[in-house]
Order: structure tokens, then C-alpha cells, then sequence
């Protein structure tokens, strides 16, 4: 008999890309989602196309449909929580809406789980946002991007809680939340606090999906603006490594339940803005000349996570380089530029 699986979020990035590799792997896989954000429509079209009749879809609202809520989450296995608003400078605009949907669709779904006879594993997916700024850090300018001159391996889960934000406090109160369930009802909940997830289908804005975006914007040769000196350092993650690394928490869920974990490509994989414009233009061509704008409030001059814990703990670690990561989502860009061009 197949395992269940309910992925909140479900027509997003994250959620389209998880339902084919779980769909894979002999899963029964149903999304969840409201459809309000710009593409999922077309991802769910197009899953549905590619794959008739192999996944379930239930359109509703973790806001508000508590109802629908209990009764996914009481039929499935697992639970892949990524329903969310995704964008700072949203949450800056319309700090209510973010909040709603972060931390009160969240809990929603926590006492769904809570209240299941038989509760499944719940993956919440958390942002490298809830350690905020980190002033303390010490940053190191060279030509290219900065350092973070005292942690070389990357930011470790001892690094100090600090939500900057509405976001930053919206994915920080659910991250603790989805904590403290799993530790005071006994549930099998883990969080992954994610650092850059890019691939295909994902369509980027200018503070979500950067990678996706920047492409997107060259392709369609429109201006492009970075809001500082553009050597502020990410490390980025392919989404084929994010959904193995799901697939080894659910099926090592002794192991990696209660805990919080640092996910990104590691250092291996962190690349700034300015060295993310030199590949794109050795790899592919592309000429950028970027306007520059003023630093956006709680940007992150550098994240890098250190998967030292995740890696003694499950054993994962990211397999895909950035330059083969970013090249693919250059030809999935390239290849999905006439329904690109319609959305934006």
C-alpha cells in the first residue's frame, strides 16, 4: 500500500518539483493551495498534463480552512508544509497578510497534526532569515563579496535566533512553533531552515527566487537592479539535493525529528551577485550592466550555511555544483520564455 502525502504549498516551486520526485517513489502525493501566486496555476496545468491522474489537488487556504486542514493531515503519512508568503519586502508592505498566512496558517496545521489519530511526519520549511542581519558578525569586504571573517565553515544552528522583519518574525514564530509542538505533543516535526533553493519552475521576484529572476529578466531583456554592491553571498541549493534531503528525514525520522537544521549549499556553493553575473556571462553569454539601489532593510550582507549537523545526523550533503544548477535552470527559463513573458 502506498504512503500518503500532503504538500501544503503544493503549486509552487518547491511543492510542483516535490510532488514529481515523491510521485516517483510510489507516493500518493495531494497539494494543497490557494493558486494566489503569480505561475502556480500554470505549474499545476502543465503537472497535471505531463502526469494525468497521478496527483490529487484540494484548493484551500491554510488561513482559513481548518476543516479541510484536519481532515488532509489526518489521512497522510507526511506533511510538506511550505505554504507561505515568501517576500520581505511584502511582508514590509503588508506586514498582516504575512503574518497570517506564516504564522497563523502554520499553526493551523500544527493543530491539525496535533488533533490526528495517527500523526504524520511534518517537514516545515523555515528561512535562513530567522538569524536576521547578524551585526555581530564579522564581515570581511574583498573584490568580489563579502566574508564572514570568524565562521569559514558557514552559520551554524548555534547562531543566535534574531528576526529582522516582519518576514524574518512571521517564518521565526512558526519555526519555533513547529519546535515546541513536536517537543510538548510528542509529534514527529523537523524544520529545515533553507538558504537559496533554486531550479525549474520557479518564477522568481526580485527578493525570492534571485537566480530565477536575474535569468528571467536577462532573457526577457529587461533592466536589472541590484540594491547594494551586489557582493552580498548566498549559497545556493539545487532542488533535486533539497528533495533527497526530505526523502532521508522522512525515512530516518527517528533521527531528525525535534530537530532544526541549517540547509544551503554550503561554501562550496555560495557565490555573490557579481560572481553569479561573471558565470552567466562565461556560461551563457550575457552581458549584464545592473543599475544599483540602496540595501534593502533585513538583507543579509552574507548566509552560508554550515551542514556540519544535518550531515552527522542524516548524512546528507548537496551533491549538484552551482554552475551545473544554475545552467539547468538557464535552459528551463529559455525553454518556458513564451508563458514567462505572458505571467510577467
Amino acid at each position: 500500500m502506498s504512503k500518503r502525502m500532503l504538500i501544503t504549498g503544493g503549486a509552487g516551486f518547491i511543492g510542483i518539483n516535490a510532488a514529481r520526485f515523491f510521485a516517483d517513489r510510489g507516493w500518493e502525493v495531494v497539494l494543497l493551495d490557494n493558486l494566489s501566486r503569480r505561475g502556480v496555476i500554470h505549474n499545476l496545468e502543465r503537472l497535471n498534463k505531463e502526469n494525468p491522474g497521478r496527483f490529487q489537488f484540494v484548493k484551500a487556504d491554510v488561513r482559513y480552512d481548518q476543516d479541510i486542514l484536519d481532515k488532509e493531515v489526518a489521512a497522510a503519512d507526511a506533511v510538506l508544509h511550505l505554504a507561505a508568503q515568501v517576500a520581505v519586502t511584502t511582508s514590509v508592505t503588508n506586514p498582516r497578510l504575512d503574518f497570517e498566512i506564516n504564522a497563523l496558517g502554520t499553526l493551523n496545521t500544527l493543530e491539525a497534526l496535533r488533533k490526528a489519530p495517527k500523526p504524520p511526519v511534518f517537514i516545515y520549511t523555515s528561512t535562513n532569515k530567522v538569524y536576521g542581519e547578524m551585526e555581530e558578525a564579522n564581515i570581511e569586504e574583498a573584490e568580489t563579496r563579502f566574508h564572514l571573517r570568524d565562521l569559514p565553515n558557514g552559520v551554524s544552528e548555534r547562531q543566535q535566533l534574531d528576526f529582522h522583519s516582519p518576514y524574518g518574525c512571521s517564518k521565526g514564530a512558526a519555526d519555533t512553533y513547529v519546535r515546541d509542538y513536536g517537543r510538548i505533543y510528542n509529534l514527529p516535526t523537523v524544520v529545515f531552515r533553507q538558504s537559496c533553493i533554486y531550479g525549474p519552475h520557479q518564477y522568481g521576484i526580485e527578493d525570492q527566487g534571485w537566480l530565477a529572476w536575474f535569468i528571467i529578466s536577462l532573457l526577457r531583456e529587461k533592466p536589472i537592479t541590484i540594491y547594494g554592491t551586489g557582493k552580498q553571498v548566498r549559497d545556493v541549493l539545487y532542488i533535486d539535493d533539497l528533495l533527497g534531503l526530505y526523502a532521508q528525514a522522512i525515512e530516518n525520522i527517528d533521527r531528525a525529528r525535534g530537530h532544526a537544521f541549517n540547509i544551503g549549499g554550503g561554501m562550496a556553493n555560495s557565490l555573490s551577485l557579481l560572481e553569479f553575473f561573471t558565470h552567466l556571462k562565461g556560461a551563457h553569454g550575457h552581458n549584464v550592466d545592473p543599475a544599483f539601489g540602496d540595501e534593502r532593510p533585513g538583507d543579509q550582507k552574507v548566509f552560508v550555511s554550515d551542514n556540519t549537523k544535518v550531515k552527522n545526523i542524516l548524512g546528507w550533503e548537496p551533491t549538484t555544483s552551482f554552475g551545473k544548477g544554475i545552467d539547468s535552470l538557464h535552459g528551463w527559463v529559455d525553454e518556458s520564455l513564451p508563458l514567462i513573458k505572458a505571467l510577467y
